[in-house]
């Protein structure tokens, strides 16, 4: 029984880990070198995660600079930002790319937050589906009698108080993430 609740508890911790990374990509008025997480550039005949291709650092709230390693780099790292859905205007000197992040309006914050609540409602229907898993796996080895009655309802119980303790923590992080993206 122990164990389909601790394989069960992993995986509702992947789940809140997978929304968290989710929202460090999400856009807020400030700068941050995660917000080019999943940008890919075409470097060398394949597709490389910008941060295998150059440094990015945030010397200013409002300023990215991307230093590339190689110089001849400059033209798809800016092309793979350009068309990245970030809305995000690269400019470069030769040698660095320098991004200014515009503040965001008000229709584009509240559509960041329409996005972060659907994620998390997705991330609370995964939750809850791992616990429908578990407590099918609980009936199944009262079925096979590798459990009591009771066991199985002590699991279920328990499975209950991880899934109530993991979408709190969902609520917490969506709550987080809409404050950081409503600040002005």
């Amino acid at each position: 029984m122990q164990d389909v609740i601790s394989s069960n508890e992993e995986r509702m911790k992947k789940t809140v880990a997978n929304l968290k990374e989710g929202f460090a990509t999400l856009r807020t008025g400030r700068a941050s070198a995660s917000l080019f997480d999943k940008i890919r550039v075409d470097a060398y005949g394949e597709k490389s995660p910008l941060n295998q291709v150059a440094n990015i650092s945030v010397p200013e709230a409002r300023l990215i600079v991307i230093q590339p390693w190689d110089k001849n780099l400059i033209t798809d790292i800016e092309k793979a930002i350009r068309s990245s859905e970030l809305s995000l205007n690269p400019s470069n000197d030769g040698k660095v790319i320098r991004i200014s992040v515009p503040p965001l309006t008000e229709d584009r914050r509240k559509e960041l937050v329409k996005l972060a609540k659907n994620n998390a409602e997705q991330s609370r229907v995964a939750v809850r589906n791992i616990r429908r898993d578990g407590n099918e796996e609980l009936k199944k080895l009262l079925k096979d009698t590798k459990i009591t009655e009771d066991d199985e309802t002590k699991g279920t119980d328990e499975l209950q108080k991880l899934t109530d303790s993991y979408i709190g923590q969902v609520n917490k992080v969506l709550e987080e993430k809409e404050k950081e993206i409503m600040e002005v």
